[in-house]
């Protein structure tokens, strides 16, 4: 009798820990317990730690509260300007209350997801393409207020939404990237406007600084063709004043006997005549000289016809 009692202890025993492990949980530190007895939601909120059921009354969901990183799909869409674009995105969001995200939607990440791609594809319609590629902390402002609007029902706050990239198609990119270099061109052209009218004025403040003294202008060749001879890699051609070249052929060219008024000029008469005079007749000299040497090598075929024409011969000589 005593035996069977002791089976029987032994046997109750057993069940209450089968029983009591079969309704202890553990709650993490970042989910919460919900719980429904008989498929109704009990008020209390379990915390993390160790916590008990009723077994086969009570079901206990756990709800994770940890901020969820959830990719948006990219989307097709239009753009305002009638643009094809690709735009995809991600979502930050966490459960503020358990109770809600189990009760009132029946997969709340779907949920989110779906509102997601929704709000995405209405804000690609609403805005430029402008604003989609230089203002899109505005549209990441709008698109987070749209989905967070209907997700607080849900117990979801949404934390954070970021557009991440914007496809656009090749057409598209081509005719930017035209529009962009012809802007550069622009700017460039205004830039070497701008710097051709400065270097005008400072050209003309030289000119009239060096109007003012002439050997300025000798100087100012002089730098320039030291500058062009440090290449030694181009021809120079240096011009040289004709009053220059004329006082070298008459330091070349004495004349024979120069009469006493042409050796020295008159007091009235300016010193640029009398040396153009004092060039002037060895010139003359030495082209009569040139010419009488070309008549002399004629060929002797000329001279029985000149000689046999008396008439014509006097008439020249005439």
């Amino acid at each position: 009798m005593v035996e069977e009692l002791v089976a029987a202890g032994v046997s109750v025993v057993s069940v209450g820990i089968v029983y009591a492990m079969a309704g202890a949980r553990v709650v993490k530190q970042y989910e919460r317990g919900v719980v429904l007895r008989l498929g109704r939601l009990r008020s209390d909120v379990r915390g993390p730690g160790f916590t008990m059921v009723v077994p086969f009354v009570d079901k206990l969901r756990k709800v994770n509260m940890q901020i969820v990183t959830m990719p948006v799909p990219a989307q097709d869409g239009i753009t305002r300007d009638n643009v094809t674009v690709r735009v995809d995105a991600v979502i930050y969001f966490k459960v503020v209350d358990a109770a809600d995200a189990v009760i009132q939607v029946e997969d709340y990440q779907f949920a989110v997801s779906q509102m997601a791609q929704t709000s995405l594809r209405s804000i690609i319609g609403k805005s430029d393409l402008d604003d989609l590629l230089s203002n899109r902390e505005k549209l990441n402002q709008g698109l987070e207020l749209m989905i967070d609007s209907p997700a607080m029902g849900w117990g979801v706050q949404i934390d954070r939404v970021e557009i991440k990239d914007v496809s656009l198609p090749e057409t598209m990119k081509r005719s930017m990237a035209r529009q962009a270099e012809a802007d550069r061109e622009r700017r460039a052209r205004v830039i070497n406007a701008d710097a051709e009218l400065q270097a005008s004025k400072k050209l003309a403040e030289a000119a009239g600084v060096m109007s003012e003294q002439p050997a300025a202008l000798q100087l100012r060749l002089l730098q320039t063709v030291v500058a062009v001879a440090a290449e030694k890699n181009s021809t120079l051609v240096l011009p040289f004043p004709v009053e220059l070249l004329r006082f070298l052929e008459r330091a070349q060219v004495q004349p024979a006997a120069p009469a006493p008024e042409q050796a020295r000029p008159s007091t009235g008469q300016p010193v640029r005549e009398s040396v153009e005079q004092s060039v002037e007749q060895p010139v003359e000299q030495s082209v009569r000289e040139s010419v009488e040497q070309s008549v002399q090598e004629q060929p002797s075929s000329v001279a029985p016809s000149l000689g046999s024409d008396p008439e014509g011969s006097k008439t020249r000589q005439d």
